[in-house]
């Protein structure tokens, strides 16, 4: 195994020519939209020295598994024709050294730049190169065109554009685009953009910069949005500037990264208070939006509620049953597992009769009969007095706690306040750091209301158990 460094020193570039230094216009195709698991089925690159082409390579690669029949009519290349192909490792020498101190140049680099910086990897060369991306690059130099993609912007521009899709006819219409951005750089963007410190080469494509330089270095949730601006992705962060360049600084070759370059158009933002309302907001948002690349939490949830109803015979009934019945709901559960427990608690606590509340499904339900049932399924108990110790159950059910969660706020004259109502999740907000509030109910007045699911109350319980100097308990 070979290893070897390539590095493109970035101290340069506040100083160097942009006309005097080598670049390497890279197009590939490839099996699939991220490196991860996908290989290279062909690469040129062409090599622009100032304003003149000094060298072009290009080749079919074949990538160790089957190409897509939806990628072999887009790019009309087939499993045949690269069946004979070099695989990429015996060609990684020549491509190194044709990329190495060179400027790497793509239109959306960060997708080619990913393949070929893992292929490379693989094959035992560390590859680190500057990288300049055409599409952000002709949205600054070549303003106000509708489309950026490279054909309808090489089609605007006049630039010869043959054989879409594959490797060589992208590559030279990029290395064209390209010439033409130096000839029309007024203003710099291309030396500025090759700055370490100018962010511009890990932004997704399509995000104009000030996206990321209004974003604050404060707790909160931020949302990518795709080309119409629907949200396709909610996350949430201690320090949003900080997470949001996380998701394009690191070299992942992910689906999600590669899906976020290729989608994202818009990034926004929500600042909270503190980490946990941030947390609360997304999962809130999540469910709200359904976005696109958002995995967890995206499961429809059942909503089971403990009931009650009185029998024929005049005896309380409690059971478990989804919470559009026709019953009244007395406390709800997103999983029926959770409801179940709950009911057992109250059979326990209350000496209640496991079979009137539905619970024999097994050797326990019945060995906890057994032990608390004073008759009533056999009516050898008074209604009335098996009722009363029903309505007890009840009213401890619909008594479970109230608390507020009460932190720092944005600003430092408001408190960020999240409420539970009898153990839900009943939104949240802020309230004047100077106020005192006497009433419990007056916290409903002061906070937004929110749909609540089992992820925010699952998360709030355990909060409230772990930071009890922060919870603020309701009576009654």
């Amino acid at each position: 195994m070979i290893s070897l460094q390539c590095s493109f020193s970035f101290s340069i570039c506040q100083h160097f020519n942009v006309s005097t230094i080598q670049y390497a216009i890279v197009d590939i195709e490839t099996t699939g939209s991220y490196a991860a698991a996908n290989g290279i089925t062909e690469i040129c690159i062409v090599v622009l020295d100032g304003s003149e082409i000094v060298q072009r390579y290009e080749t079919l690669i074949n990538p160790l598994h089957q190409i897509p029949y939806f990628i072999q009519t887009m790019t009309g290349i087939t499993n045949e024709m690269v069946a004979d192909a070099p695989v990429f490792e015996d060609v990684a020498a020549e491509i190194y050294e044709i990329l190495k101190d060179k400027v790497f140049v793509a239109h959306n680099v960060n997708f080619d730049y990913s393949f070929i910086r893992s292929q490379l990897q693989y094959c035992g060369y560390q590859y680190d190169a500057g990288k300049l991306c055409t599409v952000r690059l002709s949205r600054k130099i070549l303003p106000g065109y509708q489309s950026y993609s490279l054909g309808k912007l090489c089609n605007a521009l006049g630039i010869s554009h043959i054989n879409h899709h594959r490797a060589g006819g992208d590559a030279d219409a990029t290395a064209t685009l390209f010439k033409m951005l130096l000839e029309n750089d007024g203003s710099g963007h291309i030396a500025k953009s090759l700055k370490r410190t100018s962010g511009e080469h890990i932004l997704p494509p399509n995000v104009p910069k000030t996206d990321f330089e209004q974003l604050p270095y404060t707790a909160g949730v931020y949302y990518f949005h795709d080309e119409k601006g629907k949200v396709v992705y909610v996350g949430k962060a201690k320090n949003i500037r900080y997470r949001v360049s996380s998701h394009f600084s690191n070299n992942a070759t992910t689906r999600q990264k590669q899906n976020f370059m290729r989608y994202v158009y818009r990034i926004s933002f929500e600042e909270c208070g503190t980490e946990l309302m941030a947390a609360v907001k997304e999962s809130s948002e999540i469910k709200r939006l359904w976005p696109r690349f958002n995995a967890a939490q995206k499961r429809r949830e059942d909503v089971y509620g403990i009931i009650c109803y009185q029998d024929q015979t005049g005896y309380l009934r409690l059971a478990i049953d989804k919470v559009n019945s026709r019953y009244e709901v007395i406390s709800s559960y997103h999983h029926i597992e959770n409801a179940g427990a709950a009911l057992r608690q109250l059979v326990h606590d209350f000496d209640l009769c496991s079979r009137l509340c539905f619970l024999n499904e097994n050797l326990y339900d019945e060995k906890l009969h057994s032990i608390l049932c004073k008759g009533a399924c056999d009516k050898k108990e008074p209604t009335h007095i098996y009722n009363e110790r029903v309505e007890k159950a009840l009213n401890a059910l619909r008594n479970l706690p109230s608390f507020a969660i009460i932190d720092s706020g944005i600003t430092f004259d408001e408190r960020s306040c999240i409420l539970v109502w009898h153990g839900k999740f009943y939104g949240m907000g802020f309230i004047p750091a100077d106020i005192t509030i006497e009433h419990p109910e007056a916290f409903k007045d002061m906070v937004t209301p929110y749909k609540e699911n089992s992820t925010i109350t699952n998360m709030l319980f355990g909060y409230a158990k772990r930071y009890p100097s922060k919870v603020k308990f309701f009576e009654g």
